[in-house]
């Protein structure tokens, strides 16, 4: 895409778009450019719709991966290109809407239980005790954690939105053995190196370990998510 790239790139940090979201966008356009071996400019309804289609009918992603990819091209058409959006010719997909897996109190003890590392074992109660989503329980800094008010604060969490959320006494405890044994520099939870988180990854293939050592793959979400708080856990 050469200047067109550079200009949605720019466009996007200026109006603070997430990181994941500013490669999400890019990556998409990239596809579509690809798909049609020809600039984005030269492009329109025609080919945006095939290109939509093409996700659904022979890529088979997800839902939520075409309404990103018509989020990508509507942004870049229309604040890029300064082109009119006709919705009635590229109708926003319909998504399948589907409730999140949600784990009660004993099913959570049979994950952390069944999960072997100490490190993943603390980021999922961490999740669970304090109501927070992956990403958020992994850009914890040290500092986020305050004792003395029994608070965690969540940094630029969904929406790009500061919040505090309950700090359990058990949670608390635990978080002190992890620390004690792990001793991270700035990062709650870190990577490879003290300066970078760790990979959602990571959790997410532990969550999969504990799903075969417990033999039952159905009980168990891929990815964690928390709906409540679990401050007494």
């Amino acid at each position: 895409m050469g200047e067109l790239h550079d200009k949605m790139l720019m466009m996007m940090q200026m109006r603070n778009f997430s990181e994941r979201t500013i490669q999400a966008y890019t990556g998409q356009m990239k596809a579509f450019v690809r798909m049609h071996g020809r600039s984005p400019d030269e492009l329109g309804e025609d080919e945006i719709c095939r290109y939509l289609h093409y996700l659904r009918r022979e890529k088979k992603v997800s839902w939520s991966s075409i309404n990103i990819g018509y989020s990508a091209l509507k942004y870049f058409y229309v604040h890029v290109l300064d082109k009119e959006w006709n919705v009635k010719k590229i109708p926003r997909p319909k998504s399948e809407k589907r409730l999140p897996v949600v784990l009660s109190t004993d099913e959570i003890k049979v994950l952390l239980n069944a999960t072997f590392n100490f490190k993943h074992r603390a980021i999922l109660m961490t999740i669970y005790s304090a109501g927070l989503r992956l990403n958020e329980a992994l850009h914890l800094k040290i500092s986020d954690i305050d004792s003395k008010r029994m608070q965690i604060r969540v940094s630029q969490g969904k929406g790009k939105k500061d919040r505090y959320t309950l700090l359990s006494t058990v949670l608390l405890k635990l978080l002190r053995a992890y620390y004690k044994m792990y001793k991270p520099k700035s990062w709650l939870f870190e990577g490879n190196t003290p300066e970078g988180t760790l990979d959602p990854g990571c959790i997410q293939r532990a969550i999969q370990k504990a799903k075969k050592k417990l033999g039952s793959p159905s009980l168990l979400p891929s990815t964690p998510f928390a709906t409540h708080l679990l401050p007494t856990f």
